[in-house]
């Protein structure tokens, strides 16, 4: 059980590492909204892909909450999971100030709210775009019926994707509280920063509770059904009888 912990931490340490390393340097070498949008979507994709069958490829406090709260994640491993992801994006932005150019503002990559909108505002929107988020990851990975063993994490990179071209101007579309921790820490920039913890993990809170709430509870019993709905299970052509 430790080995098998000790690998999906891993795991998720190479996503999340990938997708600050890749998506804060994208902004910061001027890559436009359109170029952050596909690069944070992209990475996500691919990172979803290679190791959602290890980790279920998280990559994000606000989803690994999301599991928890619905009972799909143990309590313990949940917080090794937000630990693993926020050590991974601190380890990322220290690489990105060795690895950039001076040249490089790495500042931009620290999701701060637009002078546009207020904080609430802005925390309304996190939250917003983190519940898409957090709703297709539970369709298409938690939910058996889902897509995933097809489609892998197109569905989900392509979430951030669009959320991004939407939010991205005002907010920077963080979505994850792990994207915003190791830039806010590494480059020293705390404006605005609880709307990027308290705005994703409500969202994908509610988007999580609410998805397993409405299609992965239990099922009602319904006539005629398995045993506890207290009819016996008809032949075919029968019809269902009350013992």
């Amino acid at each position: 059980m430790e080995a098998d912990a000790a690998r999906r931490l891993v795991a998720e340490f190479v996503g999340t590492f990938a997708l600050v390393a890749i998506g804060v340097g994208a902004i910061s070498v001027g890559a436009g909204l359109v170029g952050v949008a596909f690069a944070h979507g992209l990475v996500i994709a691919v990172m979803a892909s290679a190791v959602g069958h290890i980790s279920g490829g998280h990559f994000n406090p606000a989803i690994t909450i999301g599991f928890l709260v619905t009972g799909r994640m143990a309590p313990i491993l949940a917080a090794a999971y937000v630990a693993t992801q926020l050590a991974a994006s601190v380890v990322a932005m220290l690489a990105l100030r060795v690895i950039y150019p001076s040249a490089a503002n790495l500042d931009a990559g620290v999701p701060v709210v637009n002078d546009a909108v207020d904080v609430w505002s802005g925390a309304l929107l996190e939250a917003i775009l983190t519940f898409f988020l957090v709703w297709v990851v539970f369709a298409t990975a938690a939910d058996a019926r889902g897509a995933f063993t097809s489609i892998a994490g197109l569905a989900i990179g392509l979430t951030i994707t669009f959320d991004i071209l939407a939010g991205g101007p005002l907010t920077g579309a963080a979505m994850n509280p792990a994207r915003a921790f190791g830039p806010e820490l590494v480059q020293g920039i705390w404006t605005d920063a609880w709307v990027y913890y308290v705005g994703p993990i409500v969202g994908g809170g509610l988007a999580a509770v609410l998805y397993e709430w409405l299609y992965l509870r239990p099922l009602a019993p319904v006539p005629p059904g398995p045993p506890e709905t207290g009819l016996d299970e008809p032949r075919p052509g029968d019809a269902a009888v009350v013992p």
